[in-house]
């Protein structure tokens, strides 16, 4: 299964760009979304950046992801 994680672009430069996932800020290729530009949303597999979505659906896919965190350091 994969997974694609959810991240604010922060800036762009040409193909890449820095993107903040909950304050950790990494690098990611932006060839399959030329759109994005500072301030979208991104959905990030495998350092590529593969689709933007509106900020609703990222804070929600956030709060499952975080959830399922708990869920599971709590054991269930």
């Amino acid at each position: 299964m994969c997974l694609a994680v959810p991240g604010k672009v922060i800036q762009v430069d040409g193909k890449a760009g820095k993107v903040d996932f909950l304050g950790v800020q990494r690098q990611v290729q932006l060839d399959l979304v030329p759109e994005a530009v500072a301030g979208d949303w991104v959905l990030v597999h495998a350092g590529f950046a593969i689709h933007r979505i509106d900020e609703e659906e990222a804070r929600e896919t956030l709060a499952l992801l975080r959830k399922l965190e708990a869920e599971t350091e709590g054991g269930g």
